[in-house]
């Protein structure tokens, strides 16, 4: 039986770097979809500010010809406290 792996629940990625790099190389999420073949539910997955595999952002690296901190960072995420009970 698989064990459920961790996730960090303090800080979550974004790849709003992504989006500003982009920009600056005069290239869209269309052209990461179509030139490097990134599936469409890995780049909603990255819209959701969810986790993608390292490969995908180190290919992303590549062709994009910058470093990690260009595509992804990690904020704080607002811890949920329990709700009072009754």
């Amino acid at each position: 039986m698989a064990r459920e792996r961790r996730k960090a629940e303090s800080i979550a990625p974004s790849y709003k770097p992504m989006d500003i790099t982009l920009i600056k190389r005069d290239k869209t999420r269309t052209d990461l979809r179509n030139d490097l073949k990134i599936s469409p539910s890995t780049l909603a997955k990255m819209s959701a500010g969810e986790y993608v595999a390292l490969d995908v952002i180190a290919l992303i690296c590549e062709y994009l010809d910058c470093d990690i901190q260009d595509v992804v960072e990690f904020k704080k995420v607002e811890q949920q406290k329990d709700a009072p009970r009754d």
